[in-house]
Parts: C-alpha cells; sequence; structure tokens
C-alpha cells in the first residue's frame, strides 16, 4: 500500500481506520502489561518496552483524533 506517511494527506476513512487499529492495539498492551503485571513474572525491561509502546500508541491515537475532529475555539 503507498498510502502518504503524512498524517495530514491521508484520507479521512484512512485515518478511521488506522484510528481502530491502534485503539485495539493499545487496549492488547493495557491487557498484556495487566496480565504480566499480576503474574509477577515479568522483568522491569519487558514492562517498560510495553509501556512505551503502550504511549507511542496513546500519542499516534491523539495525534488521528487530532485531524479527524479539531478543537476550533469559536
Amino acid at each position: 500500500m503507498n498510502a502518504p506517511s503524512d498524517l495530514s494527506m491521508k484520507s479521512e476513512d484512512v485515518l478511521r481506520y488506522e484510528l481502530e487499529i491502534f485503539k485495539q492495539k493499545h487496549r492488547d498492551l493495557d491487557e498484556a502489561i495487566a496480565a504480566l503485571h499480576d503474574k509477577g513474572t515479568a522483568d522491569q525491561l519487558t514492562l517498560q518496552r510495553l509501556k512505551r509502546e503502550k504511549l507511542g500508541l496513546k500519542d499516534r491515537i491523539a495525534r488521528i483524533n487530532d485531524l479527524l475532529y479539531p478543537d476550533i475555539i469559536a
């Protein structure tokens, strides 16, 4: 797929699709982090990596939301 890498150049449908994918990945990571934390078997580096990945997804979700639903102050 030769989709533009710049978020502002992507169509609204593509942005909505990516938003749903990123939200699902964010939920999956949240569940994985909780499961590892509850088991107590995960090392700190693994937890940090997963949390960093989750934070990156959160930032991407926020950027797409800003493009789809701009905060216009009237």
